[in-house]
């Protein structure tokens, strides 16, 4: 990190972005159920992260029941 690395800056923008991802994301899963394309009682999940020009890729993995 460089001398000019305004942590707290840094931190809201991070959580900016995860409300982002889970706003959307929760819309999108609710959209796919609602139109009937989930069969069975159960929708396994699956969120991989990754950044751009990095070795960062971290998913996780969920089972959520209908």
């Amino acid at each position: 990190m460089t001398a000019e690395f305004d942590e707290d800056r840094f931190n809201m923008a991070i959580r900016k972005f995860l409300k982002h991802v889970g706003v959307s994301s929760q819309r999108e899963i609710e959209n796919l159920v609602r139109r009937g394309e989930v069969k069975g009682g159960k929708l396994k999940l699956r969120m991989t992260l990754s950044a751009e020009g990095t070795p960062l890729k971290h998913e996780v993995e969920e089972t959520v029941a209908l």
